[in-house]
Formats: C-alpha cells, sequence, structure tokens
C-alpha cells in the first residue's frame, strides 16, 4: 500500500558499471561479471581496514547502503506470484466448490474457525457472491503484477491480503507448498525485490536518466490514485475490526500506508535531506533482514524435514518412496511411477538421498561448490515430485523458495541470455528492427550490431538496478 518513490537526483543509478567493480549494478540484461555465490555478495563494498573493529563497520556499512541479493529477491518475488497465479488460474474452474460459496466447508463453519483462531480473511466480510469473485479477481491481477514488477510495493501488500484471505477461507484445501506461499506472501511485502527484472526498474532507469541530463522525475499519478482508496479501505476495515484478531496485521499494514506518505513527502520535498538517507538505510535493513529471514526458513524447512524422515522406519529401510509410488492419487502417470517403482535400487537409492541431502543442506552454505551442488539435486528432486506424484504448485514453490541460494552469477547470466532470446525473437517479427538503434541493421551472435555495440556494451538493454529507494517494496516505502 505504499507508493513507488522515484530515483532520487542525487544517487542515480549507475549508468556504466565501472569494470573494476564486479558487483552487479544493472538487471539481468547486463552480464556484470560478478562471480558471487549468493545474495550476501550483491552490494558495494566499503574499503578494507585492519581489526574486528573494521570488519564491523564493513558489515554495517554493506547491510545499510544497499539491499543486497537484487536478484535473488527478484526470482523469489517472480517464482511465488507466479506459482499463485497459476494455481489460481488452473482452480478457476473449480474456484466455488474450494473457497467460494459452494464449499463443503461452509461460510458460516468458516467464520466460527477464524474467529476461535484469529484469523485474517476479507472474504469473511460477506458471504456475497459478488464479493468472492471481486477478491479472487483481485488475488489473481496482484499475483500477475506483482510477478511483472508492476507497482512492486502496492502489489505486494495486494498479494499477501489475497493469499491470507484464500487460504484462511478453507484451510483445509492445498498441501505442504500453501504454507510456504503464506510465509512469503507476507516476507515479500517488506523486501526491495524488484530492483531488477521489474517494470519499476525500468521506469526507475528513465528517471535515472533524466537526472542525469538535469530534468526532474516523471510526476507519479498512478501512486497516489492506488494510494487514497486502499487507504479509506483500511480505515474502514480497521473501524469495523475486519482485520484480524491479531494484533500485527493491523500495524502492518498501517505502517506500510503511512510509510508512504512520509516516502512521498520527504521524495518530493526533501529529496536531498539526511532524512531521505535515513529512509533508504531502514529500508536497506528491513529487506537484508527479511532475506535472512527467508534463508533461514528454508533452512529450517529442509532440517525439520529430514530429521522427522530418519525417524521413520520405511526411510530407515530405504522403501519410502515405493509406496506413494503405488497410490493412485499421487500417480498421474502410472506407467512410469511403474517403471521406476520396479526398481529396488532405484527407490533404495532415491529415499536415501532424499534424507542426505534435506539433512545435509544446512550445513553446507558456507561451502560454495557444496551448497550449488546440493541446490541442483533438491530443485532435480522438487521437478521429480512434480512428475511423479503429480504435485507442481508444491514444486514450484520449493524451487522459489530455494532460489534465494542461487549464485549471483549465474543468475545474471540466466537474465543475459532471456534477454538475448527475447531480442532476437522480437527481431524476426515482420516490421521490427534489427536493433534498438538502426532500423535494419543486422544483429551478431554476441547481442551487438554489427556497426556498433550495444547500448551497455554486453549485448543488452542496459537497465540500473533500483538504488535509494527506488521501484522495490519495502517497509518504509
Amino acid at each position: 500500500m505504499t507508493i513507488p518513490s522515484p530515483q532520487s537526483p542525487q544517487n542515480p543509478a549507475p549508468q556504466n558499471p565501472a569494470p573494476q567493480n564486479p558487483a552487479p549494478q544493472s538487471s539481468g540484461s547486463q552480464w556484470s561479471g560478478s562471480q558471487s555465490a549468493g545474495p550476501w555478495s550483491a552490494g558495494p563494498r566499503a574499503p578494507r581496514s585492519g581489526g574486528s573493529g573494521g570488519g564491523l563497520a564493513r558489515g554495517l556499512q554493506r547491510v545499510t547502503a544497499s539491499a543486497l541479493g537484487p536478484y535473488q529477491s527478484a526470482v523469489v518475488r517472480i517464482g511465488f506470484a507466479a506459482t499463485y497465479l497459476f494455481f489460481l488460474l488452473r482452480e478457476l474452474p473449480h474456484r466455488h466448490e474450494l473457497y467460494g460459496p459452494d464449499s463443503p466447508w461452509h461460510w458460516d463453519l468458516a467464520r466460527q474457525l477464524t474467529e476461535g483462531n484469529r484469523a485474517f480473511s476479507v472474504l469473511m466480510w460477506t458471504d456475497s457472491t459478488v464479493w468472492f469473485e471481486a477478491v479472487y479477481a483481485l488475488t489473481l491481477l496482484s499475483a500477475a503484477a506483482l510477478m511483472l514488477g508492476w507497482r512492486t510495493r502496492t502489489m505486494s501488500v495486494l498479494f499477501m491480503v489475497g493469499v491470507l484471505s484464500v487460504q484462511n477461507r478453507s484451510i483445509f484445501m492445498g498441501d505442504g507448498g500453501d504454507n510456504v506461499v503464506h510465509l512469503m506472501a507476507i516476507y515479500l511485502v517488506l523486501t526491495r525485490c524488484a530492483q531488477v527484472w521489474s517494470l519499476d526498474a525500468r521506469r526507475a532507469a528513465r528517471n535515472a536518466r533524466r537526472a542525469a541530463e538535469g530534468l526532474p522525475p516523471l510526476r507519479d499519478i498512478v501512486g497516489p490514485v492506488l494510494w487514497a482508496p486502499l487507504g479509506y479501505v483500511l480505515v474502514t476495515a480497521t473501524a469495523m475490526g475486519g482485520l484480524g484478531g491479531t494484533p500485527w496485521l493491523p500495524a502492518l499494514l498501517w505502517i506500510l500506508w503511512l510509510s508512504a506518505v512520509v516516502w512521498w513527502a520527504v521524495d518530493r520535498y526533501l529529496p536531498r535531506s539526511e532524512f531521505r538517507t535515513l529512509l533508504d538505510v531502514l529500508a536497506n535493513l528491513a529487506h537484508n533482514a527479511t532475506l535472512a529471514v527467508i534463508m533461514a526458513e528454508v533452512c529450517l524447512i529442509y532440517a525439520t524435514a529430514g530429521w522427522y524422515k530418519i525417524q521413520g522406519s520405511r526411510w530407515q529401510d530405504g522403501t519410502a518412496l515405493y509406496y506413494p509410488l503405488n497410490l493412485d492419487y499421487f500417480t498421474p502417470w502410472p506407467a512410469l511411477s511403474d517403471i521406476l517403482g520396479a526398481s529396488g535400487l532405484m527407490v533404495m537409492v532415491l529415499t536415501y538421498g532424499t534424507v542426505i541431502v534435506q539433512v545435509a543442506f544446512p550445513f553446507t552454505l558456507f561451502n560454495r561448490r557444496v551448497k550449488n551442488v546440493l541446490l541442483v539435486v533438491m530443485i532435480c528432486e522438487h521437478a521429480g515430485i512434480a512428475l511423479l506424484l503429480g504435485l507442481p504448485f508444491f514444486s514450484m514453490a520449493m524451487i522459489a523458495a530455494d532460489a534465494v541460494f542461487l549464485p549471483t552469477a549465474f543468475l545474471v547470466w540466466l537474465g543475459t541470455r532471456a534477454t538475448l532470446g527475447r531480442r532476437r525473437l522480437l527481431s524476426r517479427l515482420p516490421g521490427r528492427s534489427r536493433t534498438p538503434g538502426k532500423p535494419g541493421a543486422p544483429t551478431r551472435a554476441d547481442g551487438r550490431s554489427a556497426d556498433g555495440p550495444a547500448r551497455d556494451g554486453h549485448g543488452g538493454t542496459e537497465e540500473p538496478r533500483l538504488q535509494a529507494g527506488g521501484g522495490g517494496h519495502t517497509l518504509v516505502g
């Protein structure tokens, strides 16, 4: 419910990162040469100084001067928004039976449950079918907008409200992946996950170019238009007691909404003040702390799952995988399940391998190479669960959570490949020029035009990542 602030003129996003700085300063469309192994390797580095005091100062500089892990947080945003978007689209024909007026878990039963456990759901405000359709459609649209990174701060709050409302309406629907989406929807509100790979990042880049030319930033009209009616809804819901029985959610929503006013006013009237810098520091601290919580949450999920499996007799004798492969509910491809289940050696290897990987992963985070190997194994494991057991959305949610540990260099390379692929695809369309520069200019395999380099010098359109309160959403704006 906060308003994206324009790029501050005194701190524009870098347009051409210096070759000696390996930290990524642009979106995935530009290869920065970073060889970092995870989210904590991104961001500016303070000058080295001796002693423990110097190390502490460097650490404080990193966590306050920048929002770390811009690519990792962007992948988490895209992954969870896409997961819930596809889930809502798949259940669109069955929405009334799952969460609507035709659900076996009737509205009166849901109302009694939410009053007992003090859960939040805007679907409990009324049992009107029109209201249910509006909430379902708004949740679907907010998931799509969050995936694209459009007005990410506002859409992240609407996405959180939609996820909590739909899931708390019928808590007996879904699987373990819903719990992960539930938690991550709350965490994303506090992160600056639109620094790269988002429409907000493109808008911030345009404002940065205008600032470099001495022009004022483009006036934001959409932000206040979104902020005003959402504030009216928040006031009404608070007055009518419709925000659930727990105090943390109303407090969070009010902080997010009021911070929009502060951020907008400071950005407009005091863009070069120390208070503006303080807002950036608080925003970076909120982002970095939340990113650490997400990483700890993923480790906790795997650690608890692995240690609970160790206590089961079927996991100890290596036959646990055999039983779900022979249940009709978990066999979308019976022939494939029969082939895998017929091999006792394969069942034993996969059973023991699952336990070993889940138990070992939290202990490998400080060894980059081992961590990356286990990360690939776990992603393949979830892909196998989606294929063999018919749990695609659970697997998508867990893969999106695992993405917080992906190396920055790999994500930058992946973004570069995606940009080049998109450019080549668009160049084949009739009436489109080969390059953004001269119409009809041929394109080489490395993304450069035949008569000159690409705009960013690396084969991709330059899109600086947001700095100093750009389009990422955060606690203070």
